[in-house]
């Protein structure tokens, strides 16, 4: 079981489900939106249990994005159409048992760092 909530407590989420995908984010939207790279891994819609007040932000024609209105924390990614949703791996209450296996739009990253870990890198 995975557990989770925002900063504030206000949202909390859980999953018994094995997570997917789990990969970093480094677009110009997630580096505003979190103030650097996101990690987040996927799961089936129904396979995450949500509680508390989400806000949902649509930033693209794409995706939106679940935040906590009052402590800010940016928590869920969900693209248009798609069947699953995306969790932020920082927000996760105790040790996830993940391992990050990309990096993703890492043409948009910062230059302030660079990636050094060895983990496969997409340019989008």
């Amino acid at each position: 079981m995975i557990k989770g909530s925002c900063l504030c407590g206000d949202i909390q989420f859980e999953t018994k489900a094995k997570p997917q995908g789990p990969s970093m984010c480094h677009c110009s939207q997630c580096r505003k939106q979190a103030g650097g790279f996101w990690a987040s891994a996927h799961v089936a819609d129904t396979d995450l249990t949500i509680t508390g007040p989400v806000t949902w932000f649509v930033a693209s024609d794409i995706a939106k994005r679940g935040i906590c209105s009052r402590c800010g924390s940016y928590l869920f990614w969900k693209g248009k159409g798609e069947d699953t949703i995306s969790f932020a791996l920082g927000a996760v209450d105790g040790d996830t048992g993940i391992k990050i296996a990309k990096h993703i739009f890492v043409a948009s990253k910062g230059d302030y760092y660079d990636i050094a870990d060895g983990v496969p890198q997409e340019e989008e």
